[in-house]
């Protein structure tokens, strides 16, 4: 499988380059530009950890305590990915965006995961995945694991 996904994820790095080459807009309705980026980042991020060897295992997971964008295997730890895109510098680094407001909703969430399912793991993790594009430097992908704890 890390055959497919490395094609699946060349395929849409190439598509991110020829979208910024035409300058192409998102078909979202105005103002709404940032939730077609979320969603190609997503996308993006899960062919990345796929080719990296993760099993996915769920995808935009709502909880009572709010969303967990990725859960996936990485060998025998279980990792709850938040995924952050940005398409300009002047937000800041993407995974800077995860706050400790944000840090405390996703373990939450995390915490609700856990309880439901079957196979327990022997140990869980927090991982981000920060997806930026620079028009000089490309498309960039940066997969921080163990990101923080709780």
């Amino acid at each position: 499988m890390p055959l497919f996904a490395r094609m699946m994820y060349n395929a849409l790095v190439w598509k991110e380059r020829q979208r910024a080459r035409r300058k192409e807009r998102p078909a979202r309705a105005e103002g709404a530009e940032h939730l077609d980026t979320g969603e190609r980042g997503e996308t993006m991020a899960y062919w990345f950890l796929r080719q990296a060897g993760y099993t996915i295992v769920a995808r935009n997971r709502r909880a009572r305590g709010g969303e967990l964008d990725l859960i996936g295997w990485d060998g025998p730890v279980l990792a709850f990915i938040e995924v952050k895109t940005r398409t300009s510098g002047e937000a800041g680094r993407p995974e800077d965006a995860v706050t400790p407001e944000k840090r405390l909703r996703i373990a939450r969430a995390a915490r609700e995961y856990l309880h439901r399912i079957r196979k327990k793991p022997e140990a869980h993790r927090f991982d981000i995945v920060s997806l930026f594009w620079d028009p000089q430097r490309g498309f960039q992908v940066r997969l921080t694991k163990d990101a923080f704890k709780h």
